[in-house]
């Protein structure tokens, strides 16, 4: 069994990324493999509607998205996925927002594959908007049918520079046992 981790952030090595290698952690403990996909911070484009994606039928997006393409292909490979964003105006950040719209749709026109994959958000966060993009991100994951594993807390670490998050315990602890917690709904499911 195989998860991916999806960084939404454009910080390589920020708070994003250690939470994501936190739960991380508690999945390998547990005999799952993991695997980091770099999102943020590169070339990635929101949904035009060009509707080819639902003509193809194939998952793909058809226009100049070739980061989120590979993703997908990632996404399809794997048993479980996390989307890690940090809070950027009380939201996720823009190439998550473009990462959620365009895999949905196009996703959604190659019949839904990711019906009862498990799926789980990670935010990081200065100090407000953690919960609407929390929200944000499992509304990606609602839409395509998927399972939602819950944790302690909501899946959210307090910090704003680089390695911040690890100072929050309570945080920390909420990716522990949400790592704990997706192995356990994968070897229930698998």
């Amino acid at each position: 069994m195989k998860v991916l981790g999806i960084n939404c952030s454009p910080r390589k090595g920020g708070n994003t990324e250690l939470l994501i290698n936190e739960v991380f952690k508690s999945l390998e403990i547990k005999g799952i493999k993991t695997e980091f996909f770099q999102l943020g911070g590169k070339d990635v484009n929101g949904c035009i509607a060009c509707m080819k994606c639902r003509e193809k039928k194939d998952g793909m997006c058809h226009q100049k998205n070739e980061v989120i393409n590979k993703c997908i292909e990632r996404i399809l490979k794997s048993d479980a996925i996390i989307i890690g964003s940090p809070v950027y105006n009380a939201d996720v950040t823009a190439d998550a927002k473009a990462f959620l719209e365009v895999s949905s749709f196009a996703l959604g026109g190659a019949g839904k594959p990711l019906k009862h994959m498990p799926g789980a958000a990670v935010i990081a966060v200065r100090r407000a908007g953690a919960i609407h993009a929390f929200d944000t991100i499992n509304h990606f994951f609602l839409i395509n049918e998927m399972i939602i594993p819950g944790s302690s807390y909501w899946n959210i670490a307090i910090g704003r520079e680089k390695g911040e998050v690890l100072k929050d315990e309570e945080g920390m602890k909420t990716m522990k046992v949400l790592g704990e917690n997706m192995a356990w709904l994968l070897k229930k499911i698998k």
